[in-house]
């Protein structure tokens, strides 16, 4: 008589299948870039067969806007949180360009130069790349304001300063895929030192509350909380 006893398949609901599909989809993305999304590829990782991927997304164009916004998402709630009950508005700043730097950024700023390529013969990616684009400008404009609100920032425009500080930063995204070893401090720093001009703070002051706070959460691999430079992804 057998002694083995038949694993019963578990059945998942709809909404937590589909959950599991997208964020297979998001860690394909980083990992091997949006190309890499196919229902046979999802299917193999997920054992399953590409028909239950396509029952939920029958064309693959939406899974891998779905993935996009999955993975932008995200890191968008790591570097800059909604909830902000603790610490100044100077310290989330802090924090986000702590955050926003070095290799442990690198995959998010490769994602992002993909899928902008992309999204120019995909308008399902296209639409969700703008969708990130504001949200990105909403809750960095958001934490300006009230900075300027507690008499932290100045600004006369703060969603004029939103702008620069982001096109600086994907301007240094934008050789994520490059050898940047020899770029000068003066460039690393730029976003940083664009932010303390434009909101009216003493020059080092992001920095000195980087240093204080140890970056406040995730650290980026390899680099000093003191060492800010700056990531992309308006």
């Amino acid at each position: 008589m057998s002694s083995s006893i038949q694993r019963k398949r578990v059945r998942k609901s709809p909404s937590d299948r589909r959950m599991e599909i997208v964020d297979a989809a998001a860690a394909i993305a980083l990992a091997e870039g949006l190309e890499g999304i196919t229902l046979r590829r999802i299917g193999e990782q997920l054992g399953v067969r590409p028909g239950l991927i396509s029952h939920y997304f029958p064309a693959v164009e939406d899974l891998v806007a779905e993935a996009f916004g999955t993975a932008a998402g995200a890191e968008l709630d790591t570097l800059l949180p909604t909830d902000r009950a603790a610490g100044t508005p100077t310290e989330h700043l802090a924090r986000f360009f702590s955050l926003a730097t070095g290799t442990a950024y690198d995959e998010i700023s490769r994602l992002w130069i993909n899928a902008r390529h992309l999204s120019r013969y995909r308008p399902a990616l296209r639409d969700r790349v703008g969708r990130q684009e504001a949200m990105w400008r909403g809750r960095l404009e958001s934490l300006i304001r009230e900075g300027v609100d507690r008499g932290e920032f100045r600004t006369d425009d703060p969603y004029v300063t939103t702008i620069q500080i982001l096109v600086v930063i994907d301007g240094l995204g934008a050789h994520a895929n490059t050898h940047t070893d020899d770029r000068p401090d003066a460039v690393t720093r730029m976003a940083v030192t664009t932010a303390e001009r434009e909101l009216g703070l003493e020059s080092g002051t992001l920095l000195d509350h980087a240093g204080a706070l140890g970056a406040g959460g995730r650290q980026p691999s390899g680099t000093d909380p003191a060492d800010v430079d700056a990531g992309t992804g308006d």
